[in-house]
């Protein structure tokens, strides 16, 4: 039996860009007498790191093309915002009804590609960060290095899903664990071998720390501690968690 404790953690003031984003998670787990320990995992939501990286852009500063304003007048979006996500797509999936769903150039499939109004200064919205992985590599390091342990880091963002209503907490980038729990060969309490069963442990950890993120309660990170994690592999990234194309029956 395992028993998991989920720790909010409060950041003031509201992140900006340049920021010592490692310096401010220190001084909130020290605001709740926490100390990271061996195994433990932090999740961040990417907007504070997004700020924090610097990767806000002001609408004012983007010329719509003629496809982004068509587009914007057929739905009455601004067409500011539309030529920002058709700047970060690699794919487009689909247009309909007001929506862009789009591949990033990270691989993620998602509203928009990620680009977010919410939270962000007026007049401006926010992007993913660059390599969400690199950025939880950076927050893990160097927050082991302050509390003396190899704790994990997540980077989560908030993804709709093919078949399903409703926005659940996935991991973008990630590390100090791997992805995803690989099941295929063990028993299940009948006997029976489990043939496809992998399971994506970020993505679980993402959401059940988005239980406490919401979007106006000031709790961009979260501690989950007592997570068996599996451990790192040399390919121990958010990538990990990307369906290919041969195998996604969505596409």
């Amino acid at each position: 039996m395992i028993d998991l404790e989920i720790l909010a953690l409060p950041l003031k003031p509201e992140i900006q860009a340049g920021d010592d984003l490692t310096e401010l998670l220190y001084l909130a787990l020290r605001g709740r007498r926490l100390t990271l320990r061996d195994g433990d995992l932090l999740v961040v939501c990417h907007k504070v790191v997004s700020k924090a990286e610097g990767r806000i852009v002001e609408l004012d500063s983007i010329t719509p093309s003629p496809t982004a304003k068509a587009w914007a007048a057929r739905f009455g979006k601004d067409p500011r915002l539309v030529e920002l996500v058709l700047s970060q797509a690699r794919r487009i999936v689909r247009m309909q009804d007001g929506i862009i769903i789009a591949e990033t150039v990270h691989g993620f499939v998602a509203a928009h590609c990620g680009v977010d109004r919410s939270n962000a200064p007026p007049g401006s919205a926010i992007l993913l960060p660059v390599s969400p992985d690199a950025s939880a590599r950076r927050l893990a390091k160097g927050l082991g290095r302050r509390f003396r342990c190899q704790a994990a880091c997540l980077i989560s963002d908030t993804f709709g899903r093919p078949w399903r209503l409703g926005l659940v907490d996935v991991a973008l980038g990630l590390y100090g664990f791997d992805p995803l729990l690989d099941l295929r060969g063990e028993k299940d309490l009948h006997g029976r071998e489990l043939s496809t069963t992998i399971l994506a442990v970020a993505d679980q950890a993402a959401a059940a720390a988005g239980l406490l993120m919401g979007k106006g309660e000031g709790v961009p990170a979260v501690l989950v501690r007592g997570l068996d994690l599996p451990p790192p592999g040399p390919k121990s990234n958010g990538k990990r968690l990307l369906r290919s194309a041969r195998h996604d029956l969505f596409r």
